[in-house]
């Protein structure tokens, strides 16, 4: 697989613009395990090069015109068959993130103009996420679920972050300092030859016009010399088809820079978005638009007010494994921010759900499959809950 990739082309619903997303393929990474929460806790791609990257990075698609965002799904790139979607969600959603996206100095043009994927992957990620979080909010009847799921996924983002940089990325970093130093040396021997062909004119100038020899002896000369300025002059000729050569190597080492690293001079400043640094930035973002998670609990404490609201109405989660998995999950993730108490009651209640489930569907062990390993985790880090609770007194 050289290309773990699908290029799919979308039109904005909102700009119309023709977007070309990376859509990631089927197989194109493993995971090695996930955490209590799902998270992945190690990815590994099948192309190496592509290593340095999460694919959350992937997760959402942002129109390049607009910067609207929607987790890239079939069902994004079919939207225009999508009657519930036209009919009801568009209009609401459009007139909003219009409304946004004509404000200057707008919450949308700032976050959509900072993504680079290839400069800040797990940053960029976040902000897509934030960004399909405002065009999922501007719904008349937004998604409960579908915002917990991206809050989630943030947090993980951050948590990734904390890690520091991916060391696939950083190896890229020296393989691109070494690369600018072949080239930096290449650059030295053009130079050197230039002025070398310098000092050879110099001193031919100075043998030929010597006045030292007789006429007769001198008329001989001038054939030599332009023989030789001729050869000089055919050398240097070919000196600057090399150098135009040169000049496209340098090019090319640029450009494999931008798509790698992100910048032009591979310098590794920590500014970001015209703030001093990522979480500066989010701050100022914060400042003016209060659903930013500034943090992993930031992000996982969204993400538990929204699968509280989805697991209250019933709307967005259909009964059986997918009601005990966010059961499950607004437990873990209460006693992963410090809410042992409510992290105790989403316990109870997805043990005896995940019980009752898996007694009723008996006969058949395909259907309980993910309910069995929920209600494992649940029992384990209920436990973990417990003793987390009666340390803190």
């Amino acid at each position: 697989m050289d290309n773990p990739f699908l290029s799919q082309k979308i039109e904005c619903p909102i700009c119309k613009t023709i977007n070309e997303f990376e859509m990631i393929r089927v197989g194109a990474f493993t995971e090695d395990g996930r955490d209590t929460d799902f998270c992945p806790l190690e990815i590994h791609w099948r192309v190496p090069r592509y290593q340095a990257y999460n694919p959350l990075a992937f997760f959402t698609a942002t129109c390049t015109n607009c910067f609207y965002t929607r987790e890239l799904t079939p069902k994004f790139k079919e939207w225009k068959k999508d009657n519930d979607f036209r009919t009801y969600r568009l209009k609401h959603v459009k007139e909003k993130h219009l409304e946004q996206l004509s404000t200057a100095d707008s919450v949308i043009k700032r976050i959509g103009e900072a993504i680079d994927i290839h400069a800040a992957p797990n940053e960029s990620a976040i902000l897509k996420l934030l960004l399909a979080v405002f065009d999922e909010s501007a719904a008349e009847h937004p998604s409960n679920l579908d915002l917990g799921r991206f809050y989630l996924r943030i947090g993980w983002l951050f948590r990734d972050l904390q890690k520091g940089e991916n060391p696939q990325r950083l190896h890229l970093k020296g393989m691109m300092h070494e690369l600018d130093a072949k080239y930096g040396m290449l650059s030295q021997v053009m130079d050197t030859i230039d002025s070398e062909v310098d000092v050879f004119r110099k001193f031919l100038k100075t043998h030929f016009e010597t006045d030292q020899v007789s006429a007769d002896i001198k008329s001989k000369m001038l054939n030599y010399r332009d023989r030789l300025d001729e050869g000089i002059d055919e050398l240097v000729s070919s000196f600057e088809i090399d150098r135009n050569e040169l000049l496209k190597i340098g090019d090319t080492v640029s450009d494999y820079r931008r798509q790698t690293l992100g910048d032009d001079d591979g310098s590794d400043g920590q500014s970001f978005g015209g703030a001093p640094s990522f979480e500066a930035f989010l701050a100022q973002l914060h400042s003016v638009w209060n659903d930013v998670a500034e943090s992993e609990i930031a992000a996982l404490q969204k993400a538990i007010f929204h699968y509280k609201k989805a697991f209250e109405s019933g709307r967005d989660i259909s009964a059986g494994p997918q009601q005990i998995q966010a059961s499950y999950l607004i437990a873990e993730l209460s006693r992963r921010t410090g809410d042992y108490d409510q992290a105790r009651q989403f316990f109870t209640s997805t043990i005896k759900a995940g019980q009752d489930f898996i007694y009723k569907n008996r006969n058949d062990k395909s259907r309980t499959v993910l309910a069995r390993k929920i209600l494992e985790l649940a029992i384990e880090q209920g436990r973990i809950n417990l003793a987390a609770a009666n340390a803190q007194g």
